[in-house]
């Protein structure tokens, strides 16, 4: 992942090293035998390679009037406002939802050590690698309609996902992924809560995480953090994450408490997560530091708070005062996206958790994806007579707009919105309750919370009774 297979160096990125070294394979061997990043042996849902690059490169929001539609939204909860596809990225939430698996090696890492602080620390980079990939995606993702599905099986990644559109009204996505080698369990719901405040569009949070790592007998769960776009009616668009993340390994009782940092008034703070791991008696163990978009390090507790207590007196001398020109009141959103490029400050002693992945060099022609989100889409010959029919990669107006057939695109989504209005109509007339197919509402059995969860079955592909959405 990270380069187009024309002109492939053979290099790998971390994440395929260490996908390599958990199934005792040598990359470089695979790439002597003629197969480029991302080249695998056929798999059950017909794929033998991923593409590096969409069909058509992303259109301009240039000559679109965004206030247009939004000025009607302040304060509005936005999953009930029809959206024009301008906002969009050709990808449906439920496809979004699957690159928590973009860095599935960190799960791999977890289910290999055997110390549960390490664990610990294998699983937090995998949480907060999960939001990495939103890091300068601004497109919104189609929202699913009820019914819809998507599958990925990726052997190369030892891992199969399923997740289906549960409710429409909220909209609630259920997901459910599982080891190839059934060493974890990944599973969720989630159901955010869009709201425009004007310059800024916030997406709050809903709905529970669970990892089980089944051979260590451990189950963690944690709600992600708040995301929010910046300038959505003029200016440059860019995003942040904040709030606390909690992850609790109910097992030992361990807990690990990331904060996401919010921008600040002059973007000092800007993608920075700190937090720590403590244990049921509540003893800090580690302390964890770094960017969403960038890396993560973890040191011993005594040693972060030296390198504090030595950086704010060097801090103290160094303080000089802010020029006229970026001072700001106190009052206004700081809305301009900051000017910091500074990377992470090194910690002597720190242990690498994670570090992002590179990201295609045509990526900015492409909505900012990853290499992993352009392969999500992708409907190879054959795959139709295997794909359940709610899968999103059937949906036309996805599909078209992937293509570059925007105009097309755009009727599409007004014919099946309005399908699935006019269906919701006739169930309410003839009083027919929707019936979810994948999964069903239930209790999680960790937290004691309502939480969708898998039903089985999915990939004995028996779809016949599945809804026509589409």
């Amino acid at each position: 992942t990270g380069f187009d297979s024309d002109n492939s160096s053979g290099d790998f990125s971390e994440a395929n090293h260490k996908v390599a070294e958990m199934l005792d394979l040598d990359p470089h061997q695979s790439n002597r035998s003629g197969k480029h990043n991302g080249e695998t042996e056929i798999q059950e849902n017909g794929i033998k390679r991923h593409r590096t690059s969409l069909p058509a490169p992303m259109f301009s929001r240039s000559d679109f009037s965004v206030w247009s539609i939004l000025k009607k939204c302040i304060g509005l909860e936005l999953s009930k406002i029809t959206m024009p596809i301008v906002f969009n990225e050709p990808l449906s939430f439920l496809q979004r939802i699957t690159e928590y698996m973009e860095h599935i090696y960190l799960i791999n890492k977890a289910c290999s050590h055997a110390d549960p602080l390490e664990r610990m620390q294998a699983v937090a980079a995998f949480a907060v690698s999960a939001v990495a990939s939103q890091w300068e995606r601004t497109g919104k993702p189609f929202n699913p309609l009820l019914g819809e599905t998507y599958e990925l099986t990726r052997e190369d990644l030892g891992f199969r996902f399923i997740s289906e559109q549960v409710s429409h009204h909220p909209p609630i996505s259920a997901f459910y992924s599982e080891g190839l080698n059934k060493d974890f369990i990944f599973h969720g719901s989630i159901y955010p809560k869009l709201k425009f405040w004007g310059k800024s569009i916030e997406a709050e949070p809903r709905g529970t995480i669970t990892l089980e790592l089944l051979k260590h007998n451990e189950a963690y769960t944690w709600t992600n953090p708040t995301c929010c776009v910046h300038n959505v009616i003029i200016g440059k668009l860019w995003l942040e994450q904040y709030g606390t993340v909690e992850i609790v390994n109910h097992s030992t009782g361990d807990k690990c408490v990331l904060n996401f940092k919010p921008c600040g008034l002059f973007g000092k703070e800007l993608h920075r997560v700190e937090g720590y791991i403590q244990d049921k008696n509540r003893k800090k163990l580690c302390v964890i530091y770094g960017k969403w978009t960038e890396c993560l390090w973890c040191t011993d507790p005594t040693t972060y708070e030296t390198y504090k207590k030595n950086e704010r007196r060097g801090g103290e001398q160094k303080k000089s005062k802010p020029s006229e020109d970026v001072i700001k009141s106190e009052n206004d959103e700081a809305d301009e996206m900051p000017e910091v490029q500074d990377t992470v400050q090194f910690i002597p002693g720190s242990k690498l958790l994670w570090r992002i992945n590179c990201r295609p060099p045509n990526s900015s022609q492409m909505y900012n994806f990853t290499s992993f989100a352009v392969s999500l889409n992708e409907l190879e010959k054959g795959m139709e007579a295997i794909l359940a029919p709610t899968d999103c990669r059937l949906r036309p107006d996805i599909r078209n707009m992937e293509n570059g057939n925007m105009d097309v695109a755009s009727k599409e989504k007004e014919r099946l919105e309005e399908k699935q209005r006019a269906a919701r109509k006739e169930r309410a007339r003839d009083e027919v309750e929707w019936h979810t197919r994948w999964f069903h509402q239930g209790t999680n059995p960790y937290t004691g919370t309502s939480d969708w969860l898998y039903s089985g079955g999915y990939f004995d592909r028996d779809f016949s009774d599945c809804p026509d959405i589409y």
